[in-house]
């Protein structure tokens, strides 16, 4: 074990949300109201990938449409149906289903067009000089030195 002490397990909803909605300029992030989100791996000290658990509020919207060119991104739904939008399809999520996102692949977000709140666990990896494209609103975010 190293001299760092490994946090124990706990229940995700104890993992304090995000104190901030949404890392995009603020005419963007204000789309992103109705989104929670608790950084999971984050609490733990993970470095490679990313865990979140993520709340959709009746009408909220996970992101902005984007891909990635470098990192791959995972989503399991929990609770709740969602509407996965991929390049120009939607389809219907439930709880039990899951759907994968490889890097260079069609842009996508959720969407809870329904009036009860949807969550669902995000994964993605943390590959530095990955980019976010963002075709609907003109964006390309850089991902640096692991941030």
């Amino acid at each position: 074990m190293s001299a760092k002490l490994a946090k124990q397990a706990i229940y995700a909803e104890q993992v304090p949300a995000r104190t901030t909605a949404s890392v995009y300029p603020p005419m963007f992030a204000v789309k992103m109201n109705g989104r929670k989100k608790q950084a999971l791996g984050d609490y733990f000290g993970l470095n490679n990938f990313g865990v979140n658990l993520t709340e959709l509020q009746a009408g909220a919207r996970s992101s902005l449409l984007h891909s990635h060119t470098r990192q791959d991104e995972f989503i399991y739904v929990l609770d709740g149906r969602l509407s996965l939008i991929l390049g120009d399809s939607e389809t219907e999520l439930v709880a039990g289903m899951c759907c994968g996102f490889p890097a260079k692949g069609l842009a996508h977000t959720l969407v809870n067009h329904t009036d009860k709140p949807a969550r669902y666990l995000e994964i993605g990896d943390r590959t530095e000089g990955d980019e976010a494209k963002y075709p609907e609103d003109d964006l390309t975010a850089h991902r640096l030195n692991g941030t």
